[in-house]
């Protein structure tokens, strides 16, 4: 793949571009479209392997600058400065999976609602969701307590606002 070894910065009006071991003077239009044809193949790549996200890193540890290492690798300079910030906050050049909002509760606390839930068949999500903030005091909504039972198979929380029916007022009732 042809790259851009060196131009001049100040009025772009030639470049070189090594093509294998041919390197071949552009000048300024031709320059430009080659440019222009690099970013849009820069741009088709989803996602770095392991391999190159440590490259660049390491690129960027022995002092090279940001955009020194997007042109000797063909990435584009805001990609490297993503992976540079990232690499700062958590010291950590692997890709992160946690898309979305983060969850309000931790596994302890769903684990409490549901041991909670099994203790007492007959409480609302409505009352494990008070229970749950009184206890740890995590204020999660009703939805959110009957979306975490039912990923645990425990789907109807009935409510408690009417007496449950005995036996014999089942079989009275059916006749």
């Amino acid at each position: 793949m042809a790259r851009i070894v060196r131009h001049n910065d100040e009025s772009v009006r030639e470049g070189y571009i090594r093509n294998g071991s041919k390197v071949v003077k552009l000048f300024t239009s031709a320059l430009k479209a080659f440019q222009c044809n690099n970013r849009i193949v820069m741009e088709q790549r989803k996602h770095f392997d392991a391999f190159l996200r440590r490259r660049i890193i390491g690129r960027l540890e022995c002092g090279r600058t940001q955009l020194e290492v997007s042109e000797e690798l063909g990435i584009a300079q805001s990609v490297i400065s993503r992976h540079w910030q990232r690499f700062q906050d958590d010291s950590n050049v692997s890709r992160c999976y946690s898309t979305g909002r983060p969850r309000v509760t931790t596994p302890n606390e769903d684990r409490f609602l549901e041991v909670n839930a099994k203790r007492t068949r007959r409480s609302t999500a409505l009352d494990l969701s008070r229970q749950l903030s009184s206890a740890t005091g995590t204020t999660v909504s009703r939805q959110t307590v009957y979306r975490r039972l039912g990923h645990i198979g425990l789907y109807a929380r009935r409510p408690v606002r009417c007496v449950p029916l005995t036996a014999t007022h089942c079989r009275l009732r059916l006749t």
